[in-house]
This record gives structure tokens, sequence and C-alpha cells, in this order.
């Protein structure tokens, strides 16, 4: 074979339809409203991006933690968080919805392109690597081996690469959206400390090349911070195997506390003026009430769903199959689909 195993995991998400449905799926703004801010695909590019070069840094396993990053999102509804909400809310009687563990449920069930297995087949690092949030459950198995307290270093990776992808990349979106300004960002120590750093590299540039280098150097100071920070740890410790890292003391790839105190007021400036902005959520609101309409249409008329969706409702039951059905809608063919059945209109 020419390639190792997670390669093998890699190369089947990348070439299945739920991971080329999140080039139309919300990451922040509706998907369609410009055509160069961000979608889940995007993020997930940039993401896994960003997780190889902190493995590669940290001599852990770069396909492993790629291929960690490149389907954390394959289970993500239509219209980004807010949607995720709708789903969980509807689902509220029915075991709720959360789109990690929708990823799962789409590698190890509902993609059915192979004849000798359901789902994708893909190892127990891959699908261990996606149960972040199980991990820290005291007792979390899969396949009878623990997952946690902590996870392996890859699936840790993978999971900061995340948060610093959101953190640098939507400030981007957020001032090419018109919502922030540099005169805002100048409030936060973060980005002071970008600019500081990118006029000292970079004295004759231009204004309008001064933010994007900032932006840039936004992401770098994170990944300079986990990889000091994962350094420090890993030599107190010495873990020796997978194992040590799952068990040892405290989490080995996190943020400084340091940089700890500087992310916080940061998360709070997005959240307060781009993902809670009232331009996103009036157009996030809409989006979903879309959503949920057509949810409950399926509910009420489950043959208007496709045929692999009907075959398993048998087995998972009306409302479980219509939330796997809606939330692997694009946000495109969601609302092609509500205005399909003539939801519009009533």
């Amino acid at each position: 074979m020419f390639r190792t195993a997670f390669q093998r995991d890699r190369d089947r998400i990348i070439h299945s339809p739920s991971f080329r449905r999140l080039e139309y799926k919300t990451q922040v703004f509706v998907n369609g409203t410009a055509d160069h801010y961000r979608t889940r695909l995007t993020h997930t590019m940039e993401m896994t991006s960003i997780g190889r070069n902190i493995a590669r840094t940290l001599r852990a396993n770069e396909d492993l933690t790629e291929t960690i990053a490149l389907a954390h999102d394959i289970g993500h509804s239509p219209f980004g968080h807010v949607g995720e909400r709708e789903l969980d809310d509807l689902m509220k009687n029915e075991g709720g919805f959360d789109h990690n563990i929708q990823s799962l449920r789409w590698v190890e069930l509902l993609e059915n392109r192979y004849p000798a297995f359901p789902g994708l087949n893909l190892t127990w690092e891959v699908r261990a690597g996606l149960r972040k949030h199980l991990s820290h459950v005291k007792g979390a198995e899969l396949d009878g081996r623990p997952i946690g307290p902590f996870q392996f270093i890859e699936g840790q990776i993978a999971d900061v690469a995340d948060d610093i992808s959101y953190h640098a990349h939507d400030v981007e979106d957020g001032l090419e959206a018109g919502l922030l300004s540099l005169e805002m960002l100048n409030e936060l120590e973060l980005w002071r400390k970008a600019i500081e750093q990118a006029d000292k590299d970079f004295p004759t540039m231009s204004e309008s090349q001064r933010y994007v280098v900032a932006i840039r150097y936004t992401l770098e100071l994170q990944v300079q911070d986990i990889i000091r920070e994962a350094t420090r740890r890993l030599e107190k410790y010495q873990p020796a195997s997978p194992v040590d890292i799952m068990n040892a003391p405290e989490r080995i790839v996190t943020f400084s506390s340091e940089m700890q105190s500087l992310l916080q007021p940061f998360r709070a400036f997005l959240f307060e003026n781009v993902y809670w902005h009232p331009s996103v959520a009036d157009a996030n609101n809409e989006a979903v009430r879309m959503m949920r309409r057509l949810f409950l249409h399926y509910v009420e008329h489950p043959e208007a769903m496709g045929r692999k969706a009907r075959a398993r409702l048998e087995k998972e039951g009306l409302w479980r199959t219509a939330c796997d059905y809606v939330s692997g809608m694009t946000d495109r063919y969601a609302l092609a689909e509500y205005i399909r059945f003539g939801l519009d209109k009533e």
C-alpha cells in the first residue's frame, strides 16, 4: 500500500459528499452573502493548515492531525451555530443535536459508499479525536478503550487549531463586512501586539496592507504561544506514549495563562461585535426560522425526504431521520427545498 492508515482516512473524508457540502455551509455570514466570506470548508482548510504546522513542530503525527481537522465539522448543520442550536431545540425530546456527535454519525453510519461496511470505516484514533467534547467525561470509551481524561496530542492540536482559526479569521471577515473597524480593534491588547510586530517587521507597508499583516500576526502570536507552552509541558512531564499524554496531570497543548488573558476579551469582543451583531443575528434568525419550518414539514411529510433518508426511517425513527436529513443540507439546498414546498408562501 502507498498510504498509511491515517492517509487513507484523510482521503475517504475528502472524497465524501458530507465534506464537499461544507463549501456551502455558513461559518459566520449566511452563505451567499458575499463570495469571499469564509464558509465551513474554508474554515476547515485554514484550521487544518494551522494544525499541521503545530504538529510538525511538536513532532506529532501530521496525517492524524490533518484528518481529525478535516472531519471535525462535517456534521455541522446549515446556518452555523444558530442552526445547530435550532436543531438541538427541535430534538430536545429526541436526544438533542450536537454537530460533533453528528460528525461521528456521518463517518460511522450515514456515509454509505463502501460495500463492506457502513460509514467510512475510519481508524480508532480519528474517531476518538472527533469525540473531543466527550473525552473529559469520566469513564468515556470508544471500542472499549478510554478516550480521556485528555485527548492524545493530535486531538489536542486539532482542537486548539480550531480556536486559533476563529480568533484571527473572523476578525478579517468582520472588517470586510464593515462590522469592525481598526479603531475598535485597537482597544484589544492582542491586536495591539500584532500591529506592533507588523509595524516593526514592515515599516513601509501601506495602511491597507497593515491590517492584513496584523491579522496574520494574531495567528502567529497564538501559534507561537501554543508551541512554547506545549513544549514546556512536554519537557515537564516527559510522556513516553499517547496514553501518558491522555493521563497527564494537565492538558499538554493549550495556551499559556498570559495568552488566555489576552484571548478572553478578544473572544468577548468578537461575540459582541460580530456573532451577535444585529445584521448577522437578523439574517441568521431568519434562516433558522426557515430551517425549523422545513424540518417540521419533513416530520409531517416523511415521504418528501430523499430515498436514502426514507430507508433509515424504520431503524432511526422519524425525528432522528429528519434531523440527519436537514443537518446534512447546505444553506442553499435548504432554501431551495423551502421554496420548492411552497413554505415561503405560507
